[in-house]
């Protein structure tokens, strides 16, 4: 059932072909229900199944990762998988810069 409202801020929404970014990665152009007041983008279940498969033929889908903190001499470690690591084109001995973004969430950003 095609919505008229958003809901949330009423603006009025439109059918628009809008790119799709998944991790990043630009999908391609879908059929989307987008609110013309704050951009709220929404797709159709079968705009979800093309896009979850168009992620997983491209090597995105399921880069998620359980893993145990270890410890290395003085130091703890966390292994990063393989799969993430060859989406992040991380490899021994490159530098990247680590912080905490608060108590939950640490950040690992590569540099170019």
């Amino acid at each position: 059932m095609r919505r008229n409202k958003c809901e949330e801020c009423n603006g009025l929404i439109k059918e628009k072909e809008v790119d799709y970014f998944f991790l990043g990665q630009n999908l391609g152009k879908y059929k989307a229900e987008v609110c013309t007041k704050c951009g709220e983008q929404v797709f159709g279940e079968e705009v979800v199944e093309k896009v979850q498969k168009k992620a997983k033929e491209l090597g995105l889908w399921n880069l998620h990762a359980k893993v145990k903190v270890n410890q290395v001499g003085n130091s703890i470690a966390v292994t990063i998988t393989k799969p993430i690591s060859e989406f992040l084109n991380l490899k021994k001995g490159k530098d990247v810069d680590i912080y905490p973004e608060n108590k939950k969430r640490l950040i690992i950003e590569i540099p170019y």
